[in-house]
Parts: structure tokens; sequence; C-alpha cells
């Protein structure tokens, strides 16, 4: 099942995507893609719903594909070979950092480049939608927690992120970092998230290519190893880190977006995002 939000910026309303591409409205049935809606008895009542049955709608702007999220949270250097281009170690343990919730846009929303950056790059990664609450949750029941996974770009400054002072997060959370969606996939259908493949493109030419079988921490472990210094809560989101092919990477010198650039990046099953960058 893909469920997601369309509408005006702002004015989102839930929906999802019949086995035909159209848009079906679920207003009648729930108020968001958000919160409780994502439980899993919520899912199986939406599931048992009739699509034809749903008024259709006209073409429209994908919005974020979950409302109201509480916490961003993104996995840095989790794929080994994208460790080795930016120069870092693999790290011991997941390296955990946080994206202002105020980056979330729609997955085709334009890309605002921020005043002053000269470094603003690309990251296609799965990303993880929290159903239920997880504290203290085991590996093994981990998933159990997912709602479903979703296509995200970790848009990010890399001149704030790493040569200015402090941690991470400022040079990841400019408004606009963080498209998610089109939609969500419910984790019945995604039923190994470590064999997924990826891909990014810039202006048509391909600069990532991965697969979440590389990943240094899989899924399972990620929901399981934060749930032991937060609890996560429903809709909730896990960036979970990008393959290797970033502009910070490029040899033999790095390659940034600049206004006018166009992103397309995908997670196989999960959609596609098309992006245009615009100056700040």
């Amino acid at each position: 099942m893909k469920l997601l939000r369309y509408g005006p910026k702002g004015q989102e309303k839930p929906g999802l995507l019949d086995s035909t591409g159209t848009i079906r409205d679920l207003s009648a049935h729930v108020a968001d893609i958000a919160g409780e809606a994502l439980s899993d008895a919520s899912l199986a009542r939406i599931a048992a719903l009739d699509p034809s049955s749903l008024p259709a709608v006209e073409t429209a702007r994908y919005g974020p594909c979950v409302g109201q999220v509480g916490k961003f949270i993104c996995i840095g250097l989790n794929y080994s070979d994208h460790a080795a281009e930016a120069g870092m170690a693999v790290p011991g343990e997941p390296v955990i950092f946080a994206k202002a919730t105020s980056a979330i846009c729609g997955a085709n929303d334009d890309i605002e480049i921020p005043r002053g950056s000269a470094a603003t790059d690309w990251e296609v990664e799965l990303g993880v939608v929290i159903g239920k609450e997880a504290k203290y949750v085991t590996e093994a029941d981990a998933l159990d927690h997912v709602a479903g996974y979703c296509v995200v770009n970790d848009l990010s400054e890399r001149d704030y992120q790493i040569k200015h002072e402090g941690q991470w997060t400022k040079g990841k959370s400019a408004d606009t970092f963080g498209p998610i969606g089109p939609w969500i996939v419910t984790r019945d259908e995604v039923p190994d998230p470590q064999n997924l493949s990826m891909y990014l493109d810039v202006n048509g030419k391909r600069m990532q290519t991965g697969t979440t079988a590389t990943m240094v921490y899989g899924v399972a472990h990620v929901v399981a190893y934060l749930s032991r210094f937060m609890s996560l809560q429903p809709g909730d989101i896990i960036s979970t880190g990008t393959p290797p092919g970033v502009g910070m990477g490029m040899k033999p010198e790095p390659v940034y977006l600049k206004p006018g650039d166009q992103m397309e990046l995908g997670v196989e099953g999960l959609g596609v995002q098309v992006q245009r960058t615009f100056q700040g």
C-alpha cells in the first residue's frame, strides 16, 4: 500500500495511490498520514478499503508523505564506501545526528540553495517511518515498529557541516533540505529493506548507484540502537545513510549544486523524486 499526502503546501490531505497510479482521497477515513494513522490497526483499516470507492484526485502536488513529524533522525557514514570517499573511518557504532523538521518538503518541491552556500550536496537515502512507539526494543522485534519506507534526499551544505565548528545539524537543516516521499510504502510490501537498489542523477548524469545491502548497520539494528537512547514515536523518520557518489567525494574536485540544477533520485519500489534548485 502506498500512502501519501497531496495538495498545496500547508493544506495537504491524506491519500493513497491505487494500482493504476491514481491518487485516492482518504480524508473521510483518516485526518492525516501522521501519528496514530500509521499504527498497524489503522493501516489494516485503510488496506481493507476498496480504492475504487474513494474519490479520485486530479493531478496534484505530492506533499511530504508524513505529517506532523516529531523527529527526523539521520545515520551518518552508514555505507563503508561512502565513508571512504569522505575520508572517514567506518564508525564502531551508528553515527546519529538530527535534521530540523522545518527542512521537510515534498518529493518534487524546488530546493533552495542557502544564502552564502558554496557546497550544497545531494544524498539519496532509504527513509524509515515509525508506526509504533519503540523504546528499548530488540533487533529481532525492531521492524514490527516500522510503518513503512520512503525515499529521502538528505541534502547537505558541506561547509556548514564540516568546516564550521560544532555538530553536523546546521549543515543538514536548511529549508527544503528534507524532501520525503512521494509516498510511504507499507512494510508488508518491503519484505527485505536490506535489498533495495538506489540511485541519484544530477542534470541527467548518474552520480550515485548503490544498494541497501551494503549498509554498515541495517534498518533493524538502527531502530533498536536508537530506541536505547530515545523513544521513537509514530511518524518519526529515520534516514539511514547514503551510498558513494556525493558531490563532496568527486575527483579531482568536489562538484556541488548550482541554481537551475535538476536532481532525480529513487529507491527500488519506493518511487522517484525530481527536484530543481534555486538560489535562496
